[in-house]
């Protein structure tokens, strides 16, 4: 199948950025080119209404070389979409024929209320999330979108952004009045919008700004995973960065690790509005999206087939590209899924190891994705596995949540185990360790259940006495290597219910 690429040019106040994605087997879409400018065209913008012809050149020359960019690729589809700047700029007609006479493209200015809706539909089609208050800060306004059931109830976009705020400073370093003076503003705005107060929901965060906030919060804690994508913050965490480099002066502010140095002279007062609006909403966390408009607006598109601009299940899309990009056997997914329901029902009925509903939910994720690193190296598939989904993002999975995937789905013995839990310990009170190791152990011994991938066994049955579980297993075929395998296995899983397990591999005729 020819391969479709789709191309997106987002005209900011601040930056302008040209992205290109790949459409996945899925249907997703996946990033393949990210090219920025700081063209901070709010500067540009005169006092009568119009964008200056330094600006206008700032704003065809970048085209221009996005353009050549654009032209190595087969495009299926571009668009071009302008925000505050142009969208406030009297001359914006007249920059549309330009931009059209000399790059081809058609600029598409949006609307404040559009700007915020494809930024809540990112987040909705990105995150498990159903609720929120979602905050994208540009150069020269500020949209506020508030959701719930997925659905978009509130919008609004403040005519102020990170350069317009940058005003309230005297120079590169902020002083304490000048901070007051800031805060006291943005809650008096934030103020006008009763259905922001007290929600006691996540704040999400949009854009560069929040990008870079989270990147200096993960820095300046040696975070281990990767990724920035629904990384949580607490208000704390926001205002011991903002203390941190509000004490730094300027040369060194634009040396911290994971700042963007064209985004040093902005990113305090960004951080400010962060700060103002968790206290104003009274949000339980902060969380990055690392969707944003871009994506909302190709979201909008790709969501035309559906009837719906919501896609029906985040978490699955994103499992599906796994289950896609590694070639994972969808028959025997479900068989061994299958059989860890099983195990976890008797389990369960007999109240061993405090299994939970919230349980199952994490050994049935991954049960779809376990033993996934043989794709790379059968002899290392464990390290492989953890390293792959620890590390890489899962829309619709918090990073807590997708670090306890990982550790589920590449059990493979305690040592191992230990090890990949070792720089997270600290993240795990000693029963979710133990609970964890029980799922994972749990979950190995379903999948040596199916070790030749021949859905041999097709039912269980199970007696519990007091010294021991005793497992009957109904075969349809030879079951020699599921015996093997799944008797060398269940050490793990005998330690963590701390019983004996007797397994009997029989007929399947044989079944009452």
């Amino acid at each position: 199948m020819q391969k479709q690429f789709y191309a997106i040019i987002d005209i900011g106040s601040n930056t302008m950025r040209l992205v290109i994605y790949l459409q996945e087997k899925a249907g997703r879409l996946r990033e393949v080119e990210n090219v920025k400018a700081v063209a901070r065209l709010r500067n540009h913008l005169r006092d009568d209404g119009t964008l200056s012809k330094q600006g206008i050149d700032i704003l065809i020359e970048t085209l221009q070389g996005f353009k050549e960019v654009v032209d190595t690729y087969d495009i299926t589809h571009l668009k071009c979409v302008a925000t505050a700047t142009i969208r406030q700029a009297s001359n914006q007609e007249e920059m549309k024929t330009t931009i059209k006479e000399q790059t081809g493209f058609d600029m598409r200015v949006l609307s404040e209320h559009e700007e915020a809706f494809y930024g809540y539909l990112a987040v909705v089609n990105s995150t498990s999330l159903t609720e929120g208050i979602t905050v994208d800060i540009g150069g020269g306004s500020t949209e506020v979108t508030y959701f719930k059931d997925r659905k978009l109830v509130h919008s609004h976009s403040f005519p102020f952004g990170a350069l317009t705020l940058k005003n309230f400073f005297q120079n590169d370093s902020a002083q304490d009045k000048e901070i007051n003076e800031l805060r006291s503003f943005l809650r008096s705005q934030f103020d006008t919008l009763p259905w922001i107060k007290n929600k006691h929901i996540p704040l999400v965060g949009i854009g560069g700004s929040a990008r870079n906030l989270v990147q200096i919060d993960q820095n300046k804690k040696k975070y281990p995973l990767a990724g920035l994508h629904q990384y949580k913050m607490q208000l704390s965490d926001i205002i011991q960065v903002s203390n941190y480099l509000t004490t730094l002066p300027f040369d060194q502010l634009q040396k911290v690790e994971g700042l963007s140095k064209d985004r040093a002279d902005i990113i305090v007062p960004a951080i400010e509005v962060f700060h103002c609006l968790y206290q104003t909403m009274q949000a339980d966390s902060f969380i990055l999206s690392r969707k944003g408009l871009r994506d909302g607006v190709f979201y909008e598109q790709l969501s035309e087939d559906l009837g719906s601009f919501l896609f029906p299940n985040v978490l699955e899309d994103s499992i599906q590209e796994l289950i896609n990009d590694f070639d994972l056997d969808p028959k025997q997914i479900l068989h061994v899924q299958f059989l860890t329901r099983k195990m976890f029902q008797c389990l369960r009925e007999q109240g061993l190891g405090n299994l939970t509903t919230n349980d199952w939910t994490i050994l049935k994720r991954a049960s779809y994705v376990f033993n996934l690193g043989n794709y790379i190296d059968s002899e290392s598939s464990a390290q492989h596995t953890f390293y792959l989904l620890a590390n890489r993002t899962i829309d619709g999975l918090l990073h807590m949540e997708r670090l306890k995937l990982a550790i589920v789905a590449s059990f493979k013995n305690k040592t191992v185990f230990k090890q990949f839990l070792a720089p997270y310990k600290s993240w795990f009170l000693k029963e979710e360790q133990k609970k964890l190791r029980f799922l994972g152990a749990l979950l190995k011994f379903a999948y040596c259940l199916d070790a030749t991938r021949r859905q041999v066994v097709q039912d269980i049955d199970y007696k519990v006495k007091k010294d021991a579980i005793y497992v009957t297993l109904y075969c349809n075929k030879d079951w020699m290597p599921e015996a093997y395998q799944s008797e060398k296995q269940k050490k793990h899983l005998e330690k963590a219910i701390r019983k004996n397990i007797e397994l009997e591999f029989v007929d399947i005729k044989q079944k009452p």
